[in-house]
């Protein structure tokens, strides 16, 4: 604690600097900041955990979810589409799916598969696009519905252009006017502070996404620098937070628990697996992750997903 009383939260020691700006740097400190966090061992009175998660009021088997990969429902030469293949993979494991930028026609294909889906949305000038795709989501059941508010700013310092669609701010008043559009949860994705986390709240979202969307920003800190911050901030509220960039394994996704996350997504993690073998490639990876999760849940006394204590780290 500091002399206001504050919790103190140090970074690691050594970090490797980021000096180009660029996105690769970023990922490379973000890998490095996690892997210099070392974690106590608690094992007198350790039992078996239950990785069991309730999110937006519904059971899930564990705390990690999909992704919200955008472009990848491409046919690939077995016939069948990557990002359908990760909503089954969800469905199967009972995690909570993420859809980035899609079609409403491909939306709408993964959300036929019965994954509990996250559909976000990008900031489109157009706002009139914004409710039309929360209404899709909605109608075809969404869990929640959200807005990338990290795609605001382009690589020429003015409102990002993507696939040749114009982007525009996002204000609180946008926020709260999209919260009230929405009858599913709404969520604020790419927060990276504690002022953006404390504006989503204000505005009525219901979770945000700690991310730098994997190095959107140039010298971005890692998601896990802020996040005991933004959980401090956030204490006592609603919020969900939900946090990704970099969680490869179940030790990584124990790291973001222990510091205040609800829920990681595992997003570059699965892609290779998904890539090449499809549905059964992700589940693989996941649950490889949950046994990760679950081991360093056990080798620190951590019972369940609402138990864990970020004393147990070490910077």
């Amino acid at each position: 604690m500091n002399e206001a009383g504050k919790s103190v939260w140090p970074g690691p020691k050594g970090l490797i600097p980021v000096t180009s700006g660029k996105a690769e740097d970023a990922n490379v400190y973000n890998r490095t900041y996690l892997d210099n966090i070392h974690v106590e061992m608690r094992v007198i009175d350790s039992t078996e955990p239950e990785l069991g998660t309730e999110l937006f009021g519904e059971r899930f088997s564990s705390p990690i979810m999909m992704p919200a990969f955008s472009h990848l429902n491409k046919v690939g030469e077995d016939g069948k589409r990557p990002m359908v293949q990760y909503a089954l993979a969800a469905k199967e494991l009972q995690l909570m799916n993420w859809v980035g930028m899609e079609e409403d026609a491909d939306y709408a294909e993964i959300a036929a598969t019965g994954a509990r889906t996250v559909r976000i949305i990008k900031p489109f000038r157009d706002r009139a696009v914004i409710l039309e795709q929360i209404d899709f989501a909605v109608r075809h059941k969404a869990i929640a519905v959200g807005i990338d508010i990290d795609h605001v700013p382009g690589k020429d310092g003015k409102y990002d252009i993507v696939d040749g669609i114009p982007m525009g701010p996002v204000t609180r008043e946008d926020l709260r006017a999209f919260v009230a559009a929405s009858p599913v949860p709404f969520v604020a994705k790419g927060v990276l502070s504690v002022q953006d986390a404390v504006k989503a709240k204000e505005a009525g979202c219901a979770a945000i996404v700690v991310s730098h969307h994997h190095g959107r920003v140039p010298f971005g800190i890692a998601p896990l620098q802020i996040l005991p911050h933004i959980r401090e901030a956030l204490e006592g509220s609603s919020v969900k937070i939900f946090v990704d960039c970099s969680m490869d394994s179940g030790y990584d996704a124990y790291k973001a628990l222990a510091l205040g996350a609800d829920a990681v997504s595992v997003g570059r993690g699965i892609l290779s697996p998904l890539l090449k073998e499809g549905t059964e490639g992700v589940k693989n990876k996941v649950l490889k992750m949950n046994e990760e999760l679950a081991e360093l849940m056990m080798y620190t006394g951590v019972k369940n997903t609402c138990e864990f204590d970020s004393t147990v780290l070490y910077f």
